[in-house]
């Protein structure tokens, strides 16, 4: 499982509407293609859910390296590209993946980062983040949970969506989900990644 976002950060005054209904137009189009496990179309809102920035930045899964090159090489990443810029594309690789058992609507999603702390082993660094995802799968509400992380900062990342308010507690960016492509949603491997 390979993971990805890149995020378009917007002026202040910066009519959201547009976003989604950008979204609410295009976002279908990826709701078959082959390689992606999910992509959450997300946003934050300046000042709302402790935002302090409009933004436009949408996560995937990706089950095939394949499919996560033939997006950004084939074409479809041109649209944004042109229309917002191009932007930094961070990938990371998979640690774990978990399901929720809430069946409805993915309505906001988590996103925590956090450096994997010097001086603790690896090892141990993984399995703490495994458990991580096990525990935030299992919470009312949860639909997906997933950990990831990039060697290159050796930061590791929580991204969870839920079908309802961002759980009390739960740290980390609080994004507004506008659509959920899941077109392998069922091929992402569960459990951790190695």
């Amino acid at each position: 499982m390979h993971a990805m976002q890149y995020a378009f950060t917007l002026p202040a005054d910066y009519p959201m509407e547009v976003i989604r209904e950008r979204v609410a137009r295009t976002g279908h189009l990826l709701d078959d293609w082959p390689g992606l496990g999910l992509k959450a179309y997300l946003i934050r809102e300046r000042e709302r859910d402790g935002s302090p920035v409009n933004q436009y930045a949408p996560f995937y899964l990706w089950h095939t390296v394949e499919g996560m090159n033939s997006f950004l090489w084939g074409g479809a990443f041109q649209r944004p590209t042109d229309d917002f810029g191009r932007p930094a594309v961070r990938q990371w690789t998979g640690l774990a993946y978990e399901e929720g058992a809430a069946g409805s609507p993915a309505r906001v999603a988590v996103l925590r980062r956090q450096g994997v702390p010097e001086g603790v082993p690896l090892s141990e660094a993984a399995a703490d983040a495994v458990r991580e995802t096990g525990h935030l799968a299992a919470g009312d509400g949860a639909l997906v949970a997933a950990a990831v992380v990039d060697t290159r900062r050796w930061e590791l990342v929580h991204f969870s969506l839920h079908a309802g308010d961002a759980p009390d507690g739960l740290e980390g960016e609080v994004f507004q989900v506008l659509h959920l492509s899941a077109p392998g949603r069922g091929l992402l491997p569960k459990g951790r990644q190695w």
